[in-house]
Parts: C-alpha cells; sequence; structure tokens
C-alpha cells in the first residue's frame, strides 16, 4: 500500500511513497519555505541530501534548479523518481549514502532533511526508523553533514538543514563556521510532539532532553553560506 501526503505548496500535486518512506511533515514544511525564500535559484546546481519522497528535490526543480538527490533507500528513491514524473519535473536520482553518489561535483545549494531524533539506541537504524533515529544525541547524520557541506558548495554556495533543537542548534552552527562557512537560524517553528517523540517523553526527560511539562519541539533551518 501506498502513502500520500498534501503537497509542500499550492498548485503541486500530493506527495506519494512507497510504504516506510518519510513524508513531508513539519520539518519539510518549514524547510520548503525557506527554500522558496532563495532567490535565484533558475539554473542552479541543487543537491538534496537524504530526499525520502522527494518532495524538496520537486520543488527545487520546480523553481527552475537543476537538481540531484540522494537516498539510503531503494523505497525512497523509487518514490522520489516517481513524484517527479508525475510533478513533470526533472530530478536526478540516486541511490547512496549523503553525498556519495555525488562525489566530486560541487553545487550552489545543498539541501538536507536529515535524521535527527535522539534515541535510547545507539545502534544504527533499521527499517522506516532510519528516517529519524540519528543516535544518542540526534547527531550522527548531522554531524556528517556539517562535515562533508563545505566540499561540496561552489563559492558563495549555500547549505539549507532543517533539524530538531533537541540535537544542538549552536553545536551545528558552531561546526559550520569552523569549517569556514558563515551560519544562521533562518526559520524557527514550535510543533507539538510527533508519535515517535512521544513514545521517548520518559527517556528524553532522563536525559535531560524535554523539561518537564514541555509539550513543543523546536523546529529551525540553518542557512550556511560559503562567503
Amino acid at each position: 500500500m501506498t502513502t500520500v501526503a498534501e503537497p509542500l505548496r499550492r498548485g503541486s500535486g500530493k506527495v506519494w511513497a512507497l510504504p516506510g518512506v518519510y513524508l513531508p511533515q513539519a520539518d519539510t514544511r518549514l524547510l520548503g519555505r525557506a527554500l522558496r525564500a532563495e532567490e535565484a535559484l533558475a539554473g542552479a546546481d541543487v543537491l538534496e541530501i537524504g530526499t525520502g519522497s522527494g518532495a524538496l528535490a520537486v520543488l527545487a526543480a520546480r523553481m527552475g534548479a537543476r537538481v540531484a538527490a540522494t537516498d539510503v533507500s531503494w523505497r525512497a528513491v523509487l518514490s522520489a523518481r516517481a513524484n517527479a514524473v508525475l510533478q513533470r519535473q526533472r530530478v536526478r536520482v540516486r541511490r547512496g549514502d549523503l553525498a556519495g553518489p555525488a562525489r566530486g561535483r560541487t553545487y550552489d545549494m545543498v539541501v538536507t532533511n536529515p535524521p535527527y531524533v535522539p534515541s535510547p539506541q545507539s545502534r544504527p537504524p533499521a527499517g522506516a526508523a532510519r528516517a529519524w533515529d540519528a543516535g544518542n544525541d540526534g547527531r550522527h547524520v548531522v554531524d556528517r553533514v556539517c562535515s562533508h557541506a563545505p566540499a561540496l558548495l561552489r563559492p558563495a554556495g549555500v547549505l539549507l538543514m532543517v533539524h530538531s533543537g533537541l540535537c544542538g542548534v549552536d553545536l551545528t552552527l558552531g561546526q559550520l563556521e569552523s569549517a569556514g562557512l558563515a551560519a544562521e537560524v533562518v526559520a524557527r517553528e514550535y510543533v507539538p510532539f510527533g508519535p515517535v517523540l512521544g513514545r521517548r517523553l520518559p527517556w528524553l526527560r532522563a536525559q535531560g532532553l524535554i523539561g518537564p511539562g514541555e509539550e513543543h519541539e523546536e523546529l529551525v533551518v540553518i542557512r550556511a553560506a560559503r562567503t
């Protein structure tokens, strides 16, 4: 059985995905708004890391960009390819870890909604959980993005990344700035805890990641530009 989600913007079709593929949610929509705020995307080379359903890659293509996308999941790759065809947009989607399939290339923009949910399990997740579980501190993939992104960006290139306040916004900003990028938070939203965080509230509170009585998760979009 396939699943669908509402479009990221008015006038586009619903997003289709195979079971286990991450569908657009609050973080996707927040990152989509940040992407739409970027100027001069027409003709730009854009890479989306961890494309999932491909919704953001299709959005970038609709804005006139030349888009490549990657994901470690074959189901995600197939879903993203299908959504590009359904939306009549050209997106090159390849299977691989982070930017592995794009090794040796650089881009005007890198977009990513990486896994960032802290997990009591330290071992690598399997199945659908790969789309959100990211180790005890939630930074297993975020740290790798911070490490890889500078080499992927052309002069004046931009990284747009969304993640939760639970995994350390200041740490991400510091890592990107240490790598020579000018980093800042350009969007922020507070959303009710979803099912995954809801099931982990006792553990998250025991780790000091969520205070007593907190009912909302902070989402941020970080923009890091090569100066």
